[in-house]
């Protein structure tokens, strides 16, 4: 059956890259915000929604994490992990030797991974953030007679019509990003065009009244039931200052026993603990065809 997949938009974005090769044969439909691809899950307007989670150099994306905590209520199905690979790319009207734009446009993270191309090789040419790479992309599409470039992936090019003249300008070349499944439903990854890999648990705590030791407390909780963590964030719960929950992953699907009895352990401690999902985890090769 086909399901209808949200993602964060427009086309040839990132976001759309890792759908399109999670869910090669459903119904992709581009948002403008991460909020509304999880506020459309919620409403029944599409069966699941893709979203960033963590980026390797820029960390977390604090909007997804926040918005499944604050304001929607949604299982996490599944993880996948996409290799970012930055292009700097023009109109092909402008593909010449010796253009130089008087713009770049981008999204915020491109321009902070490709920080020594632009230095080195567009010294003094400002540069602007746009809402993602791909609406930096079609800016350049749709603007032919003003001299602009714009760093996007090679989805974006092909889907704009624009150049790459120069190939992965990202200053690391292991940046990846991580993206989250969810929906109340079941997903079925049928057919992907991924490596599938392990399976992971994330949990989502909040520490009673604040007292010497006790994040120790908690992280001992899976540390003598040899559960490994891949994964320990904080985040402010928004009700005043220094009140924080925190996200923890642990690398194994929910068992019957180990993390329930962890689980135990801390509601014993007087936290409230919520499993926000147990899920398996894939990877999107690169030299792979996108589509």
């Amino acid at each position: 059956m086909t399901s209808k997949i949200a993602f964060l938009g427009p086309k040839a974005t990132f976001t759309d890259l890792a759908v399109s090769r999670l869910f090669p044969n459903d119904i992709k439909i581009p948002m403008n915000t991460i909020p509304d691809c999880l506020d459309a899950v919620r409403d029944g307007e599409v069966n699941h929604a893709l979203v960033p989670i963590e980026n390797a150099l820029e960390g977390s994306v604090n909007i997804t994490m926040d918005y499944l905590v604050h304001e929607v209520t949604l299982p996490m199905k599944g993880e996948v992990t996409i290799p970012i690979q930055q292009h700097y790319m023009v109109h092909p009207d402008h593909a010449y030797p010796g253009f130089k734009p008087d713009m770049v446009y981008s999204h915020s993270h491109a321009i902070a991974q490709c920080r020594k191309f632009l230095h080195n090789e567009l010294r003094g040419v400002p540069y602007e953030y746009v809402t993602s790479t791909a609406a930096a992309a079609k800016m350049v599409m749709e603007n032919p007679d003003i001299n602009i470039a714009s760093i996007a992936n090679d989805m974006a090019a092909e889907e704009y019509g624009l150049t790459i003249v120069k190939q992965n300008i990202h200053d690391y070349e292991h940046n990846h990003t991580k993206f989250i499944v969810v929906s109340n439903s079941e997903v079925d990854f049928e057919g992907h065009l991924t490596v599938e890999g392990d399976k992971k648990t994330t949990l989502m705590i909040q520490l009673p009244a604040d007292h010497s030791g006790q994040l120790h407390q908690v992280l001992s909780a899976f540390s003598w039931r040899k559960l490994n963590l891949s994964k320990i964030e904080s985040r402010p719960m928004k009700t005043g200052l220094g009140n924080y929950f925190f996200i923890i992953d642990i690398e194994m699907s929910l068992d019957d026993v180990l993390i329930p009895g962890a689980i135990s352990e801390l509601e014993a401690l007087g936290c409230t603990v919520s499993i926000m999902g147990s899920y398996s985890c894939f990877k999107v090769q690169t030299g792979v065809p996108q589509r």
